[in-house]
């Protein structure tokens, strides 16, 4: 060893450490990966946003963040004040992650389809959970969640209520979070873009960032079976995290080119074939993204490159679409639903 190397190694370069303050500022660079496998077809590229390796484990906490970070900074959200939303699962994680971090109360009001992992996630985040069991005038919950939220705003003095279905704040977070960075990390513009929806927050902030860039991008939301976003009857559904039984405020169809509407059993299947040919464990909302494309195809233009959002893991859906015994019942009712109908 040379004098100057001993030099060196005993006094290095000063160096920066990449040390984060909280779980919270670890939220965003999620990778793009080639979907090559589970879409071989020649002429097609298809590309996943993951979202789910946030981590929270989906990409709710970009919203949660960005809502609770910037309510925080201009005064609307006081010191240790409380903050309640309605939320089937995610959103309401992201949210009690962000409130445990920075000293605040949440109350989450959930319904019985909220998954018993959710429930134990948001026990352990310190969160209050509220529990509502009668169903609304659409067959589902969240009308009955949001009547309950508004009394809890009544009830708890100074309860501020987040409300992502109305909050601009909402897609803003994928515009500067998701949508900026898909613009970053893509040279070759991509055809289609394939989302799912709910509060349509996600798929809105990702299309104005991307279109900016890529103007030619036609935008397909993925919606289910069930939902009311686009006009369709309501009927039940089973998995969380995708479709609405009321339309968000935030919405604006004519920003849409399209929808493809799936069913729980189909989001189930694709969520498996997902994990069997690319190992990716993803949610069902991640699924129904798969089985959208994989009905479209046909109808796409060749060569296409897509681009496909996979918004949360599948750790929380074990008893739903992992589960065999969930998928027998999905198919049998579905089944029963076709033959009367026929």
């Amino acid at each position: 060893m040379t004098a100057e190397a001993a030099v060196d190694t005993a006094h290095p370069s000063p160096a920066y450490e990449s040390v984060r303050e909280s779980v919270f500022d670890c939220v965003g660079n999620t990778p793009v990966v080639a979907l090559r496998r589970l879409f071989p077809e020649p002429g097609v590229e298809v590309l996943a946003k993951l979202e789910l390796m946030n981590p929270g484990g989906s990409m709710k906490d970009r919203s949660a963040r960005h809502i609770i970070e910037t309510g925080l900074a201009e005064g609307s959200i006081p010191p240790g004040s409380t903050v309640v939303e309605s939320s089937s699962g995610n959103f309401g994680i992201a949210l009690a992650m962000a409130a445990r971090i920075r000293g605040l109360r949440f109350i989450c009001v959930v319904d019985p389809k909220t998954t018993s992992a959710n429930l134990a996630l948001l026990h352990q985040l310190g969160a209050t959970v509220e529990i509502v069991s009668e169903p609304d005038e659409a067959g589902g919950y969240l009308h009955t969640r949001i009547r309950r939220v508004k009394e809890l705003l009544a009830e708890v003095p100074g309860a501020i209520w987040i409300n992502q279905y109305a909050n601009d704040r909402n897609w803003q977070a994928f515009y500067h979070g998701t949508g900026a960075e898909l613009v970053e990390q893509l040279v070759r513009p991509p055809s289609y873009l394939f989302a799912p929806v709910s509060t349509t927050g996600s798929i809105l902030g990702c299309s104005r960032r991307l279109r900016e860039h890529f103007p030619d991008l036609r935008v397909i939301a993925v919606d289910a079976v069930g939902s009311v976003i686009f006009g369709s009857a309501p009927a039940r559904r089973e998995i969380p995290g995708i479709g609405s039984s009321r339309v968000p405020e935030l919405f604006r169809p004519d920003e849409i080119d399209d929808v493809v509407h799936v069913d729980d059993v189909e989001a189930a299947e694709a969520c498996r074939d997902l994990l069997a040919a690319e190992g990716i464990f993803a949610g069902g909302s991640s699924g129904a993204v798969v089985a959208a494309i994989r009905r479209a195809l046909p109808r796409l233009t060749s060569p296409s490159r897509v681009l496909a959002i996979f918004p949360d893991r599948g750790d929380r859906y074990l008893d739903l679409v992992y589960d065999d015994d969930w998928l027998e019942r999905m198919r049998a009712d579905r089944a029963r639903a076709t033959a009367a109908a026929g």
